[in-house]
């Protein structure tokens, strides 16, 4: 599961008023829910798009700090999904999993990787046996 922060100024609940049609708008509707870090989070067991195996995404709330945008997405095999002649919709996976970040928290791939980075290299600064 992975995490995705807010850009500076700006909150999850702001952007995303209903975090289950966001979710159904881009993967299908959810199916269940799934606990995460004391929160529930929508489970989509079959995703709109065939190269989708399962969809988790929902809202981890932190009372110290802003809420985060949780989201962890199964995929099939690349072989398997073209072999299929879904060809297009692997193409189509990758835009609709930035489209939903970008929505989401209103960071670009850029800039979360550039975060991401800053994150691993802020943990490297703490020394390992202290």
């Amino acid at each position: 599961m992975r995490e995705y922060k807010m850009r500076r100024g700006e909150h999850l609940e702001d952007r995303v008023e209903d975090m289950e049609a966001f979710v159904t708008e881009y993967f299908g509707s959810p199916t269940d829910t799934e606990e995460y870090k004391g929160n529930d989070l929508f489970v989509v067991e079959d995703p709109d798009n065939p190269v989708f195996d399962r969809v988790v995404a929902g809202t981890v709330a932190y009372s110290s700090k802003k809420d985060k945008l949780a989201l962890d997405i199964e995929e099939r095999p690349a072989e398997e999904v073209i072999a299929e002649g879904h060809v297009d919709a692997a193409e189509d996976a990758v835009s609709m999993k930035n489209e939903f970040l970008l929505e989401a928290t209103g960071r670009d791939a850029k800039a979360r990787r550039d975060s991401m980075k800053r994150d691993v290299e802020d943990d490297g600064e703490v020394p390992d046996d202290v």
